[in-house]
């Protein structure tokens, strides 16, 4: 860990040392909190805790700039807590362990919060500068963003005075985001009838892991397997021929998380036991073909288990696999306006199996409502042919394009003038909170940059260092470049 605060920008990366220091997962970010507070007030900032636990932190101009226009810097506590099937890691006790890897910085077997810990690092980093120029501040830090966004539905009017926002949660240097992607959470509940299972039968578990998985916006492109989708089509493709009986499916655990883990336990005729290894090894081989590229490193473990005393009945377990089968997962369709961005997609992020239910949470985004109708209208209709339910909640809108703001003009010119190249100009697929912030504060403008952030929402997460410097280099000149309030 002491490697990290010798990186360049030392005060940021001294302030990324500490946030990884304090267990922060979504749910669970008062100990940062509380943590941020305190040092505030050390420093005699202005803090403010809102209703829902955000933080406003206030700081003045630097001397000559008190005329400028009020800014805040906007971050999010909360980070995905992921880790590998292997680590043994408790997110709301223990630290990240953070460590450099030639240009990157990234995390021993877990997810490594540098979304949104370096933007939080970045703003917490100017707030204590005794030399760093800007008009007068904001530090905008919100709570849940990675599970609900609780903190930027909860935000009420009059709680900031600034005009500007700079959303610090963009993953790609060089790309200056002004758009992204609305969505809403699907909760899919199936009943479940049980019936006594044959004693004689043989129990296995199966359990599929080692894909990449990663952010559902940011890369719900690049074609990776879903382990929820691939167990089901397994099932779909062998539960007939095999005499499979399900006792349990359950996998992934975010719904804004590519599944990188599933499990399905069942149980069969012994006389189908050896066919059911060799199908094993054939579904194994066949998805390690088709993922060599996006997933080389897909495996398929199967072992035996106790004899479970109850199995799902026949009608409940051809539906379940149905469903699940025929369920849209992934892109559903490109956006024609923005070349190479998603405008909607379907992520079935978790399924659990309890008593009465086999519950499965989806995550669908779109840049265009329409688009986010047509795929609840999707689910909505699966859900009927299949006798389930279904709960559209959590809807958030998304952050419709200004090709006109005036703050995106100076970040675009600032970029050009320090680096001497045009940096793009996008929309994210991925739900950043300036959409919800866009209620509250309807003409305040914003915009959205970042260093470039590889595998977001994963245990393969990492930041690169250079890309940070030039983040922070970036930024400061933004701040600086404010114009004074009309």
């Amino acid at each position: 860990m002491t490697a990290l605060s010798q990186l360049y920008p030392q005060p940021l990366w001294q302030w990324f040392e500490q946030i990884c220091a304090i267990p922060h997962p979504s749910k669970h970010e008062q100990a940062l909190s509380q943590h941020i507070q305190a040092w505030a007030k050390s420093k005699q900032l202005a803090v403010v805790e809102d209703a829902v636990g955000n933080l406003i932190i206030r700081k003045p101009a630097t001397p000559g700039m008190e005329d400028r226009k009020i800014v805040v810097i906007q971050a999010h506590i909360d980070m995905v807590p992921q880790k590998n099937a292997d680590k043994v890691h408790d997110f709301t006790q223990d630290p990240i362990e953070a460590y450099v890897d030639g240009d990157w910085v990234k995390a021993k077997g877990t997810t490594l919060g540098s979304d949104n810990g370096i933007g939080m690092a970045s703003a917490l980093a100017i707030l204590g500068s005794d030399d760093i120029k800007h008009g007068p501040l904001e530090v905008l830090l919100t709570i849940d963003e990675e599970a609900g966004m609780t903190g930027a539905f909860g935000l009420q009017a009059g709680m900031l005075d600034a005009e500007i926002l700079i959303n610090t949660d963009s993953e790609q240097e060089g790309e200056i985001y002004m758009g992204c992607a609305g969505g809403v959470d699907a909760q899919i509940t199936l009943p479940m009838v049980w019936q006594a299972s044959e004693q004689s039968y043989s129990a296995f578990s199966l359990h599929l892991s080692g894909l990449k998985g990663g952010h559902s916006g940011v890369n719900i492109h690049l074609g990776r397997g879903n382990a929820n989708k691939l167990l089901a089509r397994f099932l779909f493709e062998n539960a007939d021929d095999l005499a499979l009986e399900l006792t349990q499916f359950s996998g992934g655990s975010l719904r804004n998380a590519i599944p990188r883990e599933a499990n399905i336990s069942f149980m069969l005729p012994e006389e189908n036991v050896s066919a059911l290894n060799e199908k094993v090894a054939e579904f194994e081989a066949l998805i390690r073909t088709e993922l060599a590229i996006a997933d080389p490193d897909m495996r398929l473990v199967l072992n035996t288990i106790p004899t479970p005393k109850r199995v799902m009945s026949e009608n409940s377990q051809n539906t379940l696999i149905d469903l699940l089968h025929v369920c849209p997962n992934g892109v559903i369709r490109m956006s024609d306006e923005v070349e190479g961005v998603t405008e909607t997609s379907l992520n079935v992020g978790v399924i659990s199996t309890d008593d009465e239910q086999v519950t499965i949470l989806c995550l669908i985004r779109s840049l265009i409502d329409s688009g986010r109708t047509q795929v609840e209208g999707m689910l909505t209709a699966l859900t009927n042919l299949a006798g389930a339910d279904i709960d559209l909640s959590g809807a958030y809108p998304g952050w419709k394009p200004d090709n006109s703001s005036p703050v995106m003009a100076i970040v675009r010119e600032t970029y050009q003038d320090i680096y001497h190249k045009e940096p793009v100009i996008m929309v994210i697929h991925a739900g950043l909170e300036c959409g919800l912030f866009k209620k509250p504060y309807p003409d305040m403008d914003m915009v959205s940059i970042g260093p470039t952030i590889r595998y977001p929402h994963g245990p393969d997460e990492m930041v690169n260092i250079t890309t940070v410097g030039q983040y922070w280099t970036l930024l400061l000149a933004v701040l600086e470049r404010i114009p004074v309030k009309a």
